[in-house]
């Protein structure tokens, strides 16, 4: 070891990591190579990676309530995993020989989409939607498309008529006759190949063959459902490149700015692309895809690596500027750093492992794939950077420019280490304690789930939006669908007990806020006895002679009973799928089936997009706070474990909590609801962040053994490590921030939310954590408890 190593070793860096540090600078050459062929590999491994979307991976599975519609999936035809393609014609209305054939056309194209349950396919041109009408001579009926159908004016007369008798106006039809819907049922596996639903490619379809193909100016085609906004979250996901090429730039501007060095802009830039390429290669090798939820994570690791990055440089260009050599400034920089390293790296891994008790599998896999990538970062950017620069070294440029730093008295640092007097940090304090409270009080307005009409993950006017508006302002049928599946025993769902209490059921379901109508089996029984006894108003009700009963059920639709009558679905169209109006309904139905549930009849929630949503907001609402217990829980033993000392933990710990409460702040008075896309950002927020307080605190630890006063020794950490920590934050700050301008509109909320986070972790690490320190006296008597 030279002389230049002896003085700059101290106890304080044990013995384990300069052993270590020798071996890796004895053997960088062989290393470096190493990098290079498993960079080789793992790229090759990416460029295979595809999206990977799933509706069973955005809900919670395992929820009572979604066990329940999965059970009942198959027997809940059109009412699951559908496309709505609305075909709308500019001239005239629907009842046109030219807007028919289109109609035709559109449905038998949609047919043949790969994907489409073909069984349950709805349109006018399908045999499956059917007109009845009460005549002289009993009940008369068909299919709405007359079977004698040429496109003459007569036909066409009949198909009006029909259409009218049908029962499908504000269903299938739009309440101004101007355009129609085809509904298209999904299989969420091919029955062919056995693989899972592309809907990527589904997406791509709907476009191409129906949309690209038809739409002209006197024909629009408006398409809406979850495969098709999950087709355009994965479109709109695939600009992520181009805000990673965008953020990639801004970094290499303001890491050049900072160092003023080529050598050391270049190697965090590279280190941490490669940390890029390794996590996504790692994930294909896992057998597992990125979508559209965890498509960012892959920037957040390049950020994070640019994080610790910094560091790195920061240290070792003041080794080199010491006229230590590169070899020696390498090895002293990785020695000094790479235990607080190690330590923020652990934390933000293990903190994104806690997002796993969100039983939601989406989440499962974003913790996942953001643990591989903080894993690799411990390979590729506190080992592979600082062999890196132990051959490329410093520019004189940057020399001179560190000459001239090292000139500086550093008076923003002197001004700023004022903050561990006592007038200052109670100030600070104080101000913290305000902006704690005012937090807490809007964070409590803050709200679960969707706030917005329509598909919350994007813009108010993307095209999907446009086309859910559509829907919603010409037809009678709400989007938002909550489904409740009523058990009986088999053949048992049309006796009187059975009808009588689905009745009474969607009476009280309709008396409920937010709730439009309802639809089941009983509706079509009630108008089938009417329509027996001369359309009599009078008769507009369940019969108790089982006969009339079972002969009113005979022209029930196949998709409100299932093939043994033992499970009948009940539709609540509601108004909106807000939390609110979700709560509300959810409330009202496990009231009804808590106090009206018997052996032979029970009402199972939920199904439909409503009732998913439902699922989830629940599943969010009880695993927010656990997940909050457990990435602070883990951050905090970490911290403990390392510094030893509850004081140091808590100058450490507050200042996230304060960050996180100023989050949830931010988010109510915004409108951002908690739901699959956010909540994670607060978990990423706190795992990131930690990061600034073990750096400032561990070159703060440094210098109060040396014996400085608190105010020197922060003077100091601030001079080793707080143009690091300002420069990262600011930096990270800039680079997700360019994610507002996303097209996706949950992209742009997470990039609002990490930036708020960066900026306000980088100023409570600055300002906060040095004034808890005077306060709770963290000084050299809690120092000496940590060993080296």
């Amino acid at each position: 070891m030279s002389e230049n190593e002896n003085i700059q070793l101290s106890a304080e860096d044990g013995k384990l990591r300069p052993a270590l540090g020798r071996v890796l600078m004895r053997l960088r050459t062989p290393l470096i190579a190493l990098f290079v062929i498993l960079t080789v590999i793992f790229a090759w491994q990416m460029t295979q990676l595809r999206p990977d979307a799933s509706f069973e991976k955005m809900i919670p599975v395992s929820h009572p309530y979604i066990v329940n519609f999965l059970k009942d999936r198959d027997d809940l035809s059109g009412l699951a995993n559908s496309v709505r393609i609305i075909v709308e014609t500019t001239k005239g209305d629907i009842f046109t020989p030219e807007y028919q054939e289109t109609l035709h056309q559109v449905t038998d194209a949609a047919f043949y989409i790969d994907g489409v349950d073909r069984s349950g396919l709805q349109s006018l041109w399908t045999p499956n939607v059917r007109w009845l009408e009460v005549t002289e001579e009993g009940f008369v009926g068909g299919s709405v498309i007359p079977d004698d159908y040429d496109g003459s004016p007569r036909t066409l007369a009949k198909l009006r008529s029909n259409t009218l008798k049908s029962g499908q106006v504000g269903r299938l039809v739009a309440n101004n006759f101007q355009s129609s819907i085809i509904v298209a049922p999904l299989t969420e596996t091919d029955p062919v190949t056995g693989e899972r639903l592309d809907y990527q490619k589904l997406s791509a379809d709907l476009e191409l063959q129906l949309r690209d193909k038809f739409q002209s100016d006197d024909i629009k085609i408006h398409i809406t459902g979850f495969a098709k906004l999950v087709g355009d979250l994965v479109d709109g996901a695939n600009l992520v490149a181009t805000f990673f090429g965008v953020a990639f730039v801004i970094t290499a501007v303001m890491l050049f700015f900072y160092s003023r060095c080529p050598w050391l802009t270049l190697g965090p830039l590279l280190c941490s692309t490669i940390a890029v390429v390794w996590q996504l290669g790692l994930l294909r090798l896992l057998g597992m895809g990125l979508d559209p939820y965890s498509i960012l994570v892959p920037f957040l690791i390049f950020a994070v690596g640019i994080s610790h990055s910094v560091q790195i440089i920061n240290r070792f260009g003041q080794y080199c500027h010491d006229g230590i050599d590169n070899s020696e400034s390498a090895f002293l920089a990785f020695v000094r750093l790479s235990k607080p390293g190690g330590i923020a790296l652990l934390s933000d891994g293990v903190g994104f492992l806690t997002l796993r008790v969100i039983d939601i599998p989406v989440i499962k896999e974003l913790a996942v794939v953001a643990s591989i990538g903080i894993a690799v970062l411990v390979l590729t950017n506190l080992i592979l950077l600082p062999l890196v620069l132990s051959y490329t070294g410093i520019s004189k440029t940057c020399r001179r420019y560190l000459d001239r730093k090292a000139n500086s008295k550093y008076s923003h640092w002197w001004y700023l280490s004022a903050v561990t007097k006592r007038a200052p940090a109670m100030t600070i304090i104080a101000v913290c304690a305000v902006l704690f409270v005012g937090g807490s009080w809007f964070g409590q307005q803050q709200k679960i789930g969707d706030l917005d009409p329509g598909a919350p993950e994007l813009r108010p006017d993307s095209r999907y939006n446009l086309d859910n508006a559509f829907l919603t302002s010409n037809y009678s049928t709400s989007t938002d669908a909550f489904v409740v599946m009523v058990h009986t025993d088999p053949q048992q769902c049309g006796n009187f007990a059975a009808l009588s209490a689905i009745d009474y059921f969607q009476g009280t379901m309709e008396n409920v806020a937010g709730v439009q109508s309802a639809l089941s089996l009983v509706d079509v029984s009630k108008l089938v006895i009417m329509g027996m006894n001369e359309g009599s108003p009078k008769w507009h009700a369940i019969s108790r002679n089982q006969l009339i009963l079972n002969n009113s059920l005979g022209r029930v639709p196949n998709n409100l009973l299932n093939t043994d009558c033992s499970m009948v679905p009940v539709i609540l169209f509601l108004e909106d799928h807000k939390a609110d109006t979700l709560d509300r309904v959810v409330a009202a139905a496990e009231r009804f089936a808590k106090e009206n549930d018997s052996d032979q009849i029970q009402f199972k929630l939920a199904a439909g997009n409503s009732g998913v949503d439902a699922a989830t907001n629940i599943v969010i609402r009880s695993a927010q706070y656990r997940m909050l217990f457990w990435v602070y829980g883990v951050v905090t033993l970490l911290c403990l474990l390392t510094f030893r000392s509850v004081k140091i933990t808590a100058c450490i710990i507050v200042p996230l909590m304060l960050t996180s409460i100023l989050g949830q702040a931010l988010m109510a008075v915004l409108g951002i609801g908690v739901k699959v896309a956010t909540l994670p950002v607060i978990a990423l927020g706190v795992g990131i962040g930690v990061d600034y307080g073990i750096y400032i605190y561990s070159s703060l630890e440094h210098y109060l053994r040396q014996g400085h006063s608190l105010r020197q020794a922060y003077f100091s950490a601030l001079k080793a490590s707080g143009t690091a920590v300002a420069f990262t934050g600011l930096t990270l700050a800039v680079g997700v921030g360019t994610w507002i301008y996303s097209p996706i509109k949950f992209q742009a909320d997470m990039g609002l939310m990490l930036t708020f986070m960066f900026f306000w972790n980088m100023l409570g690490a600055l300002l906060l954590l040095p004034a808890l320190a005077w306060l709770l006296n963290a000084r050299e008597t809690e120092l000496k408890k940590v060993s080296s």
